[in-house]
C-alpha cells in the first residue's frame, strides 16, 4: 500500500518513514505543497498523511484544491490541537486527524481504521481481471496471476488511474524511485509486453506516443 507523506519536519519524516516501512507500508515523502502537487497530478496514492503547516502552503488549501476531488483518504497531521482546526479539517472530508507529539503505534492505528473503511472499495474489477489494490495481487477468473513485484507496481499505476493515461516518463521515473535503476522507453515495453501476455486479456490500451491506459468497463 502506498502512502504519500508530507511533512517538511525531516526528523520527524524520517522516524515516520521507518516505521511506516517496518509495518508494510510504501511511502513516498515530500516537504511542501509544490513537491505534493508534483507527485499527485502523476499518481495516486492509497492514502495520504498531510501536515497542515508547510512551509509554502497550509495544508487545508492543498487537500481542497488538489486532494479531496481525487477521493484520497487523508489523515491531517500537525502540533496544532485547537478544536477549530480538528474541526475544519474532518468537515472538509479528512478521515482522521492527529497531533503532534503522538506515538507511531497510535498512527498506525489510525492508518488501519481507514483501510479497513476503504477496504470495500480495494479491489477493482475490469473485464475478466480483478486487481487488489492494497494486496497487490492480480486475478484472472478468480485465479491469481503470478507476476513480479515490478510488474504488479506499474500494473497498480495503471488500476490507479483508470480511464486515464498514464505516461511512459511516469513510468519510467516511478521505477526509478522504486528501483533506482535507470530504464528507457524499450525496456517499458517489453514490462507491458509481459504484463499483457501474462493477463492474458488486453485491457491496457496503448496510446501512442504518451502511455498506457485501463478503462473501467461501462456498465
Amino acid at each position: 500500500m502506498e502512502l504519500l507523506l508530507v511533512e517538511d519536519n525531516l526528523d520527524l519524516a524520517k522516524g515516520l518513514i521507518y516505521s511506516l516501512e517496518q509495518n508494510g507500508f510504501y511511502v513516498v515523502h515530500k516537504v511542501n505543497t509544490k513537491e505534493a502537487i508534483d507527485f499527485l497530478n502523476k499518481c495516486k496514492p492509497n492514502l495520504i498523511i498531510l501536515d497542515i503547516s508547510l512551509p509554502d502552503g497550509n495544508g487545508f488549501t492543498l487537500y481542497e484544491s488538489h486532494i479531496k476531488e481525487k477521493g484520497i483518504a487523508t489523515i491531517f497531521l500537525t502540533a496544532k490541537d485547537e478544536e477549530d482546526d480538528i474541526v475544519k479539517g474532518l468537515e472538509l472530508g479528512a478521515e482522521d486527524y492527529i497531533t503532534k507529539p503522538f506515538s507511531i503505534k497510535e498512527l498506525i492505528a489510525r492508518i488501519n481504521r481507514v483501510i479497513l473503511r476503504e477496504k470495500k472499495n480495494s479491489i477493482v474489477y475490469v473485464k475478466d481481471i480483478a486487481f487488489d489494490l492494497d494486496k497487490m495481487v492480480a486475478y484472472k477468473n478468480n485465479e491469481e496471476v503470478v507476476l513480479t513485484n515490478l510488474e504488479l507496481r506499474i500494473l497498480s499505476m495503471l488500476f490507479s488511474n483508470l480511464n486515464k493515461v498514464v505516461s511512459r516518463n511516469d513510468i519510467i521515473d516511478k521505477v526509478w524511485e522504486w528501483t533506482g535503476n535507470d530504464i528507457n522507453d524499450n525496456t517499458v515495453t517489453v514490462y507491458l509486453k509481459r504484463i499483457r501476455e501474462k493477463l492474458g486479456t488486453d485491457i491496457i490500451v496503448t496510446i501512442k506516443g504518451i502511455g498506457y491506459r485501463i478503462d473501467r468497463d461501462e456498465k
